[in-house]
């Protein structure tokens, strides 16, 4: 899956961007108070996006 697509899909179910690290972007579900990161490569491996969905308390993509 695209990283941007993922970001989209988050961002849809209501996380927010909470701040560029190193080599990765910090996402946050506040109403879960949940946290996970998205790494900055152009492809996510489709098992790394469900993880991050899971993370963050949303459905998957």
């Amino acid at each position: 899956m695209k990283r941007r697509d993922l970001i989209r899909h988050v961002e849809r179910h209501g996380c927010e961007f909470l701040r560029e690290g190193g080599n990765h972007t910090v996402y946050v579900n506040r109403r879960e108070r949940k946290v996970s990161t998205i790494p900055r490569h152009r492809e996510v491996d489709q098992n790394l996006s469900n993880k991050i969905c899971k993370d963050l308390g949303i459905p998957k993509p």
